[in-house]
């Protein structure tokens, strides 16, 4: 069985070691005159910032100092909002969408979303509006099924490589995050046997995303149908992160949804954030069970209440206009998948490194030392890179895989090449 993580001791796996811009736990006792006397409560103390935005924050304070940084930290597509969905947010408001809306959602929006995965599912029990819930940003929405679904002696299965959130949002639920590591000659991805491996009397559930951050793997039909079957034999609750499911290079990805012959265990999660460049609008959604969704709506009804309603109007028109939306995420899937054959072109230069080929998302995950090698192979590499090189990435540590490290290609072509040309070349420097 893999090491369990346990995030309620420390989460010190996900760390990123660069000296200028540490990561560590929230301190006990802060230098700021006007906390004196705070200490963070139990619930949060074990917390660190995402290696992710530290790599976001040194690299932009190092171009701040007239440093020419290629930064390929980045989790987000670079290119702008659809002009279709720019111009009906601003319709929106020009009509009044400036105050609050119902707490999950408004219920256009849901009934879109209802209908895009009813476009896919065939089980018994269609998709209703009343099953959706609207968050700000597929995150809230995975941290509040997290709230709502697992607890104190609960343990969730999560494929690992996988992006740093999901071990951390189960820990805050109080339940133990239990890493299942991947197969390399799968893309590091997990299959049922895997699974079942790691799993204790204590499984509650399983956590997917497919296309994965940070590899970009992509689980199969065959694989996901292997796991539903065994959720279903363990009585598990199966969570499918599906946030980059459009942006795949070798046909559709699948999805859950065209599988699943029910869904009573199963949540969907997605957004608008990746597929329409959508990321500073905020908008995720769960698709759920009735009595999970409006668990979630009550929980969400004390924290943030809804999401902001110009960005709920902008996502109902990014899923209405399907003309302009397909138009829109195939020339950025396009320009992506190009990047991607750079990427791997330009990798084979050098076939000593090993990486995942990615097949949907836009990451790749490179490894940068022998599996198991001692200390943080990869926050060092990284480190070297930064501040030797000018090149951002993000260490492997953060995924719990200190021997690899994660570039983005979503950066101009020219840029994300000479990265990897930077990242080749530091390499072979370190393994003379």
């Amino acid at each position: 069985m893999p090491p369990v993580f346990n995030g309620a001791a420390a989460c010190t796996a996900i760390e990123y070691s660069v000296a200028s811009a540490p990561t560590p736990a929230i301190p006990a006792h802060l230098s700021d005159p006007s906390a004196r006397g705070f200490t963070p409560s139990a619930n949060i103390a074990f917390l660190k910032e995402s290696a992710t935005i530290a790599v976001s924050t040194r690299a932009k304070a190092m171009k701040a100092a007239g440093r020419a940084v290629i930064d390929l930290g980045a989790g987000e597509p670079d290119f702008d909002t659809p002009e279709f969905i720019r111009r009906a947010a601003a319709g929106a408001v020009e009509r009044g969408a400036t105050r609050y809306t119902a707490t999950e959602g408004i219920l256009p929006l849901r009934e879109a979303i209802a209908a895009e995965a009813n476009a896919r599912y065939r089980g018994a029990v269609p998709v209703d509006a009343k099953d959706v819930v609207v968050s700000t940003g597929s995150k809230q929405s995975l941290f509040n099924l997290c709230f709502a679904l697992f607890g104190a002696g609960d343990e969730v299965l999560i494929p690992t490589p996988s992006w740093t959130s999901y071990y951390e949002m189960a820990a805050l639920a109080r339940a133990t995050p239990v890493p299942v590591h991947g197969d390399p000659a799968r893309g590091l991805t997990v299959d049922a046997k895997a699974l079942a491996a790691a799993a204790t009397p204590r499984t509650r559930g399983v956590m997917l995303n497919s296309p994965c951050n940070p590899t970009g793997a992509v689980y199969d039909a065959a694989a996901l149908r292997g796991i539903l079957a065994l959720a279903e034999e363990r009585g598990w609750w199966v969570v499918t992160d599906e946030i980059y499911r459009r942006i795949s290079y070798d046909g559709p990805a699948p999805s859950l949804l065209d599988m699943a012959a029910r869904r009573d265990r199963l949540v969907i999660v997605d957004g608008v954030a990746k597929a329409y460049a959508m990321t500073g609008w905020r908008i995720g959604w769960a698709i759920a069970p009735r009595a999970l969704a409006a668990a979630m709506t009550a929980f969400q009804s004390h924290t943030t209440s809804n999401a902001a309603a110009v960005s709920q109007h902008a996502a109902l028109a990014a899923l209405s206009d399907r003309a302009a939306a397909e138009a829109a995420i195939a020339s950025m899937v396009a320009e992506f998948r190009a990047r991607r054959d750079a990427v791997v072109a330009e990798m084979a230069a050098e076939p000593r490194l090993a990486y995942v080929r990615p097949a949907g998302a836009f990451y790749l995950f490179v490894r940068i030392a022998p599996d198991g090698a001692p200390g943080d192979p990869g926050a060092e590499f990284a480190q070297a890179l930064l501040e030797q090189h000018d090149v951002a990435i993000v260490p492997g540590s953060a995924f719990l895989t200190p021997a690899w490290v994660r570039l983005s290609y979503a950066a101009p072509r020219e840029q994300v090449l000479t990265g990897v040309r930077r990242l080749i070349a530091l390499w072979r420097e370190r393994a003379r």
